[in-house]
C-alpha cells in the first residue's frame, strides 16, 4: 500500500511598501516572541479536490470552497503543470488562516504563497522561484486589481525585497539592519487593498515623483553603506500616506506617541490598517507596542507584534 504523501508549507505576513516603496518594496516579518505569524497551507493525495479550512480567521473566508484563493491556486497550478507537459496533481489542500483579511499584513499574499510552495513542493518543484514568483502575482491581482508583488515576494523570498519589473529576476533580496525591531499593531477594522487604490490619484506632481525615486534610491544605497540614520530618514511616504490614512482611526495619534517614544519610522502596513514602527533598541519597541495594543486597536480581532525581518521567508514542513 502506497504512503500518503503530505506537503506543508508556510508562508509570513509581510509589510507592503515600507512607507517609501510604493509596489516596489516589502518586507516579511517574524514576531520576537516566537509565535507564527502568517497562514500555512497543507496539500495530500486524494482521488479528487477538496479543501478544508481551520484558523481564527476562517470564519471572515467566502463560504464556498470555488471561491477560496487556495482553490484558485490549485487550478492555476495545475494548468501551469499541463501546459509544461508535467502529470497534474490529483490532491486535498488544507488552509489555515490566521492572519486577518483586509489587515494590510499580506494576508492573501500569505495563502497564495503558502499554496504555491506547498503544491510545487508536492510537485516535486516543477517550477523556479520567478515562474512561482510570477503566478504569485497573478493570483494576488486577482484579489487587489492589479498585479503587484511586494507582499508575495517577501512572503516568498523572505527578508527586504525590492521588485525589479522583470520576469528574472522578479525581485532581489536587500540588506537589513538585523538590530531593528519592526512594531506591528492591526487595529482590527477591515481596508479593502483595492478600495484603497481607489483614493489615490490617477497621476502625482512632478516633485512627489522625483521625491519618491531619490528617497528610494537613497534609501538602496543607505541599506549597502550601513547608514541607519539615513535609511530611517528616508521612510516616509510621499505617494499614498496622506490618502489612505483617512481610513484609520488615530493614525496621527499613533504617529506622535510612536515617534516620542523613539521611532525611526512609522507608517501603514500595505494599504493599512496595520501601521508599522521601527526601533533601534527593545525597550523604545516595547513602549510603542504598549501603546499601539491600548490606544490603537478597535477591537476583539486587534493585536500587536515585535518582529524582527524574517529573513527566510516561506518554508516547507
Amino acid at each position: 500500500m502506497n504512503e500518503v504523501k503530505r506537503t506543508k508549507a508556510y508562508a509570513p505576513a509581510s509589510i507592503g511598501n515600507v512607507s517609501l516603496g510604493f509596489d516596489l518594496l516589502g518586507a516579511a516579518l517574524k514576531p520576537i516572541s516566537g509565535e507564527s505569524l502568517g497562514d500555512w497551507v497543507e496539500v495530500v493525495d486524494a482521488d479528487s479536490f477538496a479543501l478544508s479550512v481551520d484558523g481564527k480567521f476562517a470564519h471572515k473566508l467566502p463560504g464556498e470552497a470555488k471561491d477560496n484563493i487556495v482553490t484558485l491556486c490549485y487550478e492555476y497550478f495545475n494548468k501551469a503543470l499541463a501546459n509544461a507537459n508535467e502529470a497534474q496533481l490529483s490532491v486535498a489542500m488544507h488552509l489555515h488562516k490566521a492572519l486577518p483579511i483586509g489587515s494590510g499584513l499580506g494576508s492573501s499574499a500569505s495563502s497564495i504563497v503558502a499554496a504555491f510552495v506547498a503544491l510545487n513542493a508536492h510537485a516535486d518543484n516543477a517550477f523556479e522561484q520567478d515562474v512561482l514568483l510570477q503566478m504569485m502575482g497573478e493570483l494576488e491581482g486577482q484579489i487587489s486589481g492589479s498585479i503587484h508583488y511586494d507582499n508575495v515576494a517577501p512572503s516568498y523570498v523572505g527578508g527586504l525585497a525590492l521588485m525589479t519589473g522583470e520576469n528574472a529576476p522578479v525581485t532581489v533580496k536587500l540588506p537589513l539592519f538585523e538590530h531593528w525591531y519592526w512594531v506591528v499593531c492591526y487595529s482590527g477594522i477591515s481596508v479593502s487593498t483595492a478600495a484603497a487604490r481607489k483614493l489615490l490619484p490617477s497621476e502625482f506632481s512632478l516633485k512627489d515623483t522625483l521625491n519618491f525615486g531619490r528617497q528610494l534610491s537613497v534609501f538602496v544605497h543607505s541599506l549597502y553603506a550601513k547608514d541607519e540614520a539615513l535609511a530611517a530618514k528616508m521612510m516616509t511616504d510621499v505617494i499614498a500616506e496622506q490618502h489612505r490614512k483617512v481610513l484609520l482611526p488615530r493614525f496621527d495619534d499613533a504617529r506622535q506617541a510612536c515617534e516620542q517614544a523613539g521611532a525611526l519610522a512609522f507608517g501603514i502596513s500595505g494599504s493599512g490598517p496595520t501601521v508599522f514602527a521601527v526601533a533601534d533598541n527593545l525597550e523604545a519597541a516595547e513602549k510603542m507596542q504598549a501603546w499601539l495594543a491600548k490606544e490603537y486597536i478597535q477591537n476583539e480581532d486587534g493585536f500587536s507584534h515585535i518582529c524582527k525581518l524574517d529573513d527566510a521567508g516561506a518554508s516547507v514542513v
